[in-house]
Parts: structure tokens; sequence; C-alpha cells
């Protein structure tokens, strides 16, 4: 979403570096470029004055021009201050001090808060709660068969009662089977419309109050821009909001409503939608975006995923493997799964710090089709050549390559990409460095 903007600021820190020694005039040009390129990327007006005046009072202090690196210490202060405009820190749903917690979520039809009710109960689930859906959308055509389809993909129940009843009672009632069938959490998917009206508010404010003291998230559609500036205002002056979900994070919209959204309504951003997946629903850390944005990557944010996606055990396993040099190409098939599973893979390589630019550049494009071939030519092969791939000859070799419907040389790509990676983690494991194209790599 923020490969314009970041590609831009990049430039300005550069042509800011380029100039060596910075006096007031160089850093004024220079936050005049970045004041363009958040503008560019929708970011609010009053938002983009109030942050480039902090800056600069800070970039023009005596310490900074007189600094060995002033270029660097800007991007500092940047950074500092894009981190304080996301809202500095990550901020948790408020659950109730006696189940069921009733998570409320609200915005207009089409901002994704149907699906984004199915991503928050997969989180969710995978951190311990036993979440329950509620369909109270009882006027947009299927909206509950979508909510019903959604919660049987994932395996999450959703209570519905038709769309005979009033939103409220149904609120209401799941709240009540939530309770009764020993389930924490019950998110609540409400109706929407095309644009801001006085029914749609009335209806919310009415199951807010049924409910008590719900957790209301604001639902907004990233690609929405300005729009989704007004749009958290104005909900935010008719209900109990406490917090905002951004979705379609992952689009190539141009992220000012990230941007604009916490400032505007004083409301942390608590959730982002990255990908149209189940589990594309991630927390949303101020510091962490701000990297990002600013081309530096998010490493905490991809140690996460590593470790949601192999346990502790099966990290030992696989690292016995490796020592015993029994690491095969089904053990290498699976691990690439693994890495599947983490997300598209364009966005694993942006949490790279350096590689953010790289994604879906030339040699260094990272795309699913090469992990479809790793599939296609390991399953081609009979269990006993991927446990001993040394005994592929030429002609094994070709029977692999029409059975996965490839070429020869594909097969031996894979198996060279194997014996690589093999002989890269077995090294790092023993303690020893290798030689791999050139280069020495693994521990010094």
């Amino acid at each position: 979403m923020f490969e314009a903007l970041t590609e831009k600021l990049q430039g300005a820190f550069k042509r800011l570096s380029a100039r060596g020694k910075l006096g007031p005039k160089e850093i004024r040009e220079g936050l005049k470029e970045i004041r363009v390129a958040l503008l560019e990327a929708d970011v609010a007006y009053d938002v983009v004055k109030g942050f480039i005046n902090r800056v600069q009072q800070e970039a023009l202090g005596e310490d900074i021009l007189k600094g060995l690196n002033p270029t660097q210490q800007i991007v500092k202060i940047v950074h500092a201050h894009l981190v304080e405009l996301l809202g500095e820190q990550a901020v948790k749903i408020k659950l109730a001090s006696e189940p069921p917690t009733a998570i409320v979520l609200a915005g207009l039809q089409g901002s994704g808060k149907t699906t984004t009710a199915g991503k928050l109960a997969v989180r969710l689930q995978r951190e311990g709660h036993r979440p329950l859906l509620v369909a109270t959308d009882v006027y947009r055509p299927a909206a509950i068969d979508q909510l019903q389809q959604i919660g049987a993909q994932i395996a999450v129940p959703v209570f519905s009662l038709g769309d005979q009843k009033s939103p409220v009672d149904i609120a209401k009632a799941a709240l009540k089977h939530a309770k009764a069938n020993g389930l924490d959490i019950a998110i609540i998917d409400t109706a929407g419309r095309l644009h801001l009206d006085e029914a749609m508010m009335a209806e919310v404010q009415q199951i807010e109050t049924a409910l008590g003291q719900p957790e209301t998230l604001l639902v907004i559609d990233s690609m929405t821009g300005q729009d989704a500036v007004n749009v958290a205002r104005e909900f935010g002056q008719r209900l109990h909001l406490d917090g905002l979900i951004l979705t379609k994070l992952d689009s190539d919209a141009r992220g000012g409503a990230a941007l604009s959204a916490r400032a505007v309504s004083g409301l942390p951003i608590k959730f982002v939608g990255t990908s149209e997946r189940p589990d594309g629903l991630d927390v949303f850390y101020p510091d962490r975006m701000a990297q990002r944005i600013l081309g530096m990557g998010d490493v905490l944010s991809l140690v996460e995923k590593a470790q949601e996606s192999i346990s502790a055990d099966e990290a030992a396993q696989l690292q016995q493997k490796l020592l015993s040099k029994k690491f095969s190409l089904e053990d290498f098939r699976d691990q690439l799964q693994r890495v599947r599973g983490m997300g598209p893979l364009d966005q694993l390589l942006k949490m790279v710090p350096g590689m953010g630019s790289m994604a879906g550049v030339g040699d260094m494009a990272l795309e699913e089709k090469e992990l479809d071939r790793v599939d296609a030519v390991v399953n081609s092969m009979t269990p006993v050549e991927r446990k001993n791939p040394d005994i592929l000859n030429a002609s094994r070799k070709r029977r692999i390559a029409r059975g996965s419907g490839l070429q020869v040389q594909d097969v031996n790509i894979v198996l060279k990409e194997f014996r690589q990676l093999a002989q890269l983690m077995e090294s790092m494991g023993s303690g020893k460095p290798m030689q791999i194209g050139g280069m020495k790599l693994g521990p010094r």
C-alpha cells in the first residue's frame, strides 16, 4: 500500500544525504518534498501541515544542523513523529470482566465488515478465545448467508435469527446464546449503508445501548482515501467507538487513510487487513508501520509470522534432521509450504530491512509459481527418491519432469536449491561457514 510513499520519502532522504552538510534552506526543501509525498498519498491536509511543522521545528535545532550525519537524524525525527501520528503503541481489545465480550463492527456497506468479522474470529481463536459470529444485517440480500459461509470455512459458529427479527433483538439473543454455550466473544456484524444516514447510526446506537458497554470498532476501507477520514469523524460523533480497523491495506491505494484516521478521529487503529486470506488481519503496531513506510522493514512482524507457522517442537525436530543430515526433499517442500502459509511472498520480503524495494523486481521477485514448481517436482518423485535424491539419474529426472509437467532443467533447479539450502542450514547448525555463489554464509 505504501510503496509509492516509501519510494518518494527514500528519494527525499537520498537527495538530502547527497548534499552533505545541511543548512536550514536544504532542510526546508527536503521537508517540502516530504510534504508533497504525504499529500499525494492522500493524507489529510491539516494532518500533513501539523506533521511537517513539528518535524521542521525539531530538525532545525542546533544539535541537528551541527551533527556529523544530519540526514540520519532527520530520518530518526520523521520516524518518531510518524509513530506519534499513528498512535505510538498497539491497543488491544477491551475484554469484558465477565464473558462474553461483545464486539460490534460498524461501518459503511462495502467497507469489508463481514469478511473482517471472520478474520477477527480467526485471530481471536488463535489467541485461545471461543468466538461467535452474529448476523444482524437483515437488509442486505444474502448477508446472513455470507457470514454463515465464512463461519463454516473457519469453523466458527454463527448465530442468526433470520431477517424477520430486529438487529437489537438478534444481538441480545446472541449474547445469551454465547454465555449458555461457553463462547467468550460475540462478534456482531451490523448493517451498513452506501452512505452515512440517520437510520444506520440509530440502529448501531440501539445495539450499543442494548449490550451495555460493547467494544465498538469502526471498519474503514483504506481505498476510500479522504472519505475514510470523514467516515471516522461522523461515526465518532454518534457512537462510543473504541478503535478502528483498516481493511484492504494490501491494495494499491495511496495509504492516506492509515495516516489520517488516527489523527483526525483520535481513535487507535487496532487491526489492519493485510490480505484476503482468513488469517489476513494483523494487530496494528504504529512503530512497525512507521518503519515499513520509511523502508526500514518489519522484522518483529516477520518473526511473529514464523512463530505462528512452526512450533518450538517442530523447529527442534527440524534442527535434529539438519544436524544428522537427514533433511529430505519432503522436508524442503514442507518448509516452503510453511513460508507460503505466512502470507504473500512479496509482503514478507518487504518486512526484511532494505529488501522492500526489491519485491517484484527482476531476479529478486518471489512468486508463488516458484513454490508451485517445487511442489510439482517433489510430488512427482517416489518416496525413496525424496529421501535419497542422489539416486536421481537422467532417466529418473525425465520421468519426474513428465510427471510434473515441467522440463528436466526445472527438476535440476529444484535439486540445486534443495542442496544449497540443506548445506547452508547444516553449516549454520554445526557452526561452520560455507561458500554459496562466491559468498561466505553461516557463522564466522
